[in-house]
């Protein structure tokens, strides 16, 4: 479990590329898979987080598809601006609410780890 644990440290770890799907769907050739970063399963809720580095932007597809599982009621979304290359550094996260808006959430990996556990509890019941 160590080894798997340091792989996902590695800030130069290999990203998904989707382009050979690139046209695959006639009526929307632009159209390309999207990755999330993190989820949380429990009691068919579900916790989803996108990491971003600091500068980074999210691509309008990914906006989208984020904003449409916000919308969702069993589903929180979160956008973490941080990074997991040596430790894990949080500069802050936003929640996406029901309306597609950013509210901040947090500021601390210590914010995240207590929202984490909020959420946990509200989808244990």
């Amino acid at each position: 479990m160590g080894d798997i644990i340091k792989l996902m440290r590695n800030a130069h770890a290999p990203h998904i590329d989707f382009n050979e799907l690139r046209g695959l769907i006639k009526s929307n050739p632009r159209a390309l898979p999207s990755d999330i970063d993190m989820v949380y399963e429990r009691k068919c809720k579900f916790l989803v987080c996108e990491w971003k580095r600091n500068g980074e932007s999210i691509s309008q597809g990914q906006l989208i598809l984020l904003q449409n599982l916000a919308r969702q009621p069993q589903f929180v979304v979160l956008i973490i601006h941080g990074n997991t290359d040596s430790n894990t550094v949080v500069n802050k996260f936003e929640w996406i609410n029901k309306r597609g808006m950013f509210k901040l959430a947090g500021n601390s990996l210590e914010d995240l780890k207590d929202f984490i556990n909020r959420w946990y509890a509200y989808a244990d019941k």
